[in-house]
């Protein structure tokens, strides 16, 4: 039986088209992928990510025992502000790349839904000291608001002064008069919020939203484009880009991984592989013609010699290319590169970029 989250007869009603993700039952798309991606770039776009797990760590020891789990710094990491962080294996592999707030009574780890159950086993397994670990997913709902009006749209419902918000800073207030912890971060390289509340609310909020942003064109937005704007953005997906064989080095996540902090699990492999070079780098490409990339393509040298392959791909609404990324050999990785893509058999010419493909709208601070 797949799982739904509180809004799967509000996405069905929609006439959204639902398929299966990560044991989930998920819209794909409402109006379309190319239409959903171009508004969310433009206006505002709504998603439903009540899959994903949220799991809370308390404790006299929470900090401590998540230092030594993670791969970000969490000394550093302030109450009202988010983290970017990674669990590693001892051998450096990636087992999933998560989001961390700091809460007044612990940490909020939010975890890619596909990977909640096998998290939790290996937190349980790892976490030292008196630490409680919480299951949150099941009561928690996740809307998030992505897009260059998103804070236009939100602020109708909410007294919370969302301009003083900025990127992975979180505050907690009342969205439609429903308890939330609004946090300003997204997966899509626009400006945006993402809500968590309680699960029993998420029709309540979902249809405020609704109503307040169609006006100003907002419109639902499923996993489909919202693949196509985190790959514009360049941001990684488990399961495609990294997974357990996968290290952050090699997966272009060095800055998310604090080496000279104290001994974490997998920190020693990754210092090692920092003095040795690591042997492959995800990069991005641009094909220089028609043709998508899809996972699991051969890339090719100008000889014809495989070189790495494809991690993920499609075409790019914004920028109305085809455009990938995938691992090469780090000695052919450089920006400028020109690389093939062989799809079923025919060598499709590209060339490796630096940087995002589309730079979107974000709200950092900047003292």
């Amino acid at each position: 039986m797949l799982k739904r989250t509180p809004l799967n007869e509000v996405h069905k009603a929609a006439g959204a088209k639902m398929v299966e993700f990560g044991g989930w039952e998920m819209p794909v798309q409402y109006s379309g992928v190319l239409v959903e991606h171009r508004t969310v770039r433009t206006k505002a776009g709504m998603f439903d990510l009540s899959h994903m797990g949220e799991l809370m760590v308390s404790g006299p020891d929470a900090m401590q025992a998540l230092q030594a789990v993670t791969t970000n710094d969490l000394s550093t990491l302030e109450e009202g502000r988010a983290q970017y962080s990674i669990l590693c294996l001892p051998n450096g592999g990636i087992i999933d790349d998560i989001l961390v707030y700091r809460l007044p009574e612990g940490y909020l780890l939010v975890v890619n839904a596909a990977n909640t159950e096998k998290d939790i086993k290996w937190l349980q397994e790892q976490l030292k000291g008196d630490v409680k670990l919480e299951d949150r997913s099941a009561e928690t709902a996740l809307i998030a608001v992505q897009g260059p009006l998103a804070e236009e749209i939100l602020q109708k419902l909410t007294s919370i002064s969302l301009d003083e918000l900025y990127s992975f800073e979180w505050t907690s207030g009342d969205v439609a008069g429903v308890a939330c912890m609004i946090s300003r971060t997204g997966y899509t390289g626009e400006d945006g919020f993402e809500l968590y509340f309680a699960a029993e609310r998420a029709v309540k909020v979902w249809e405020a939203l609704m109503e307040v942003g169609t006006p100003l064109g907002m419109v639902p937005v499923g996993l489909g484009a919202r693949d196509t704007l985190r790959l514009e953005a360049r941001l990684t997906l488990y399961g495609n880009d990294i997974d357990e064989t996968t290290t952050p080095l090699e997966a272009g996540l060095g800055f998310f991984v604090k080496l000279d902090k104290p001994e974490f699990i997998g920190r020693e492999a990754l210092l090692a592989q920092r003095e040795e070079g690591v042997p492959r780098r995800l990069v991005a490409f641009v094909m220089e013609g028609r043709g998508i990339p899809r996972k699991g393509y051969p890339i090719r040298d100008e000889q014809g010699n495989e070189i790495g392959v494809v991690t993920s791909g499609s075409f790019s609404p914004t920028l109305e290319k085809d455009i990938g990324m995938g691992y090469v050999k780090a000695s052919l990785a450089d920006a400028g590169s020109r690389i093939f893509i062989d799809i079923r058999g025919k060598y499709r010419p590209a060339e490796i970029i630096k940087g995002r493909f589309v730079q979107g709208h974000t709200r950092r601070r900047t003292g």
